[in-house]
């Protein structure tokens, strides 16, 4: 079965708004670029992501993403949604089974956790709904097909991405992974991030070192 890993990613300049308190404009650039280098690392790793499509309107994420022999599709920044649902037209443009969609803040990402939760036995229209470490918001899509539901992510975006495939006889399964229940939007998020690679080893080296760059000069 082959798939299309989708990360869509916004401006680097304008992302993280909610840690202006915590971190100014260039920290927060260096941070979001550490944590999409290291999500797409993961995803690379991962043996049963065939191929990875970065959607996004920033040069410098889709230079990144080029360096790493990633593709890219650039796009107007109007959203996590829009650029999810372009990732999803190419996919279905490329004629491949199913798409994974993450998001570029999930650094503790595991390739091993990803193969697992690909390696599912899914129904013929089935979308698998990753939780945030809340509860309440979504980490990760895997849709079978592509287009088996409208992405809608956001606030309470995991109990929308049941009713939404219920209501269009899709089958849903919410399933807990623990290296993409961290996102980071909030100082909350970043501090618990911080404890996470603090009691851990191996995995998001660029943010593990860009957060020790942050902390030292905070101090």
């Amino acid at each position: 079965m082959r798939t299309l890993a989708i990360l869509p990613i916004k401006s680097f300049a304008d992302a993280k708004q909610r840690l202006a308190e915590e971190l100014d404009p260039g920290r927060r650039r260096a941070l979001v670029e550490a944590m999409f280098c290291d999500v797409l690392i993961a995803l690379k790793r991962a043996t049963l992501v065939n191929a990875i499509l970065v959607v996004t309107g920033d040069p410098a994420a889709a230079q990144i993403a080029g360096g790493y022999g990633t593709a890219y599709a650039m796009a107007k920044d109007q959203g996590h949604n829009p650029a999810a649902s372009l990732g999803i037209a190419r996919a279905l443009e490329l004629g491949v089974d199913r798409v994974l969609l993450v998001p570029g803040d999930c650094p503790l990402l595991d390739p091993k956790q990803l193969d697992e939760l690909l390696s599912r036995p899914v129904a013929p229209r089935s979308a698998l709904i990753v939780p945030d470490r809340h509860g309440t918001g979504t980490n990760a899509l895997v849709l079978r097909p592509p287009d088996a539901i409208v992405p809608a992510f956001g606030p309470d975006s995991c109990d929308r991405h049941v009713s939404v495939a219920k209501g269009g006889k899709v089958v849903p399964w919410v399933i807990e992974l623990r290296s993409l229940a961290l996102d980071v939007d909030t100082p909350d998020d970043l501090a618990a991030l911080e404890r996470e690679l603090g009691v851990s080893h191996g995995g998001a080296a660029h943010t593990r070192g860009t957060l020790r760059q942050l902390m030292r000069s905070r101090r």
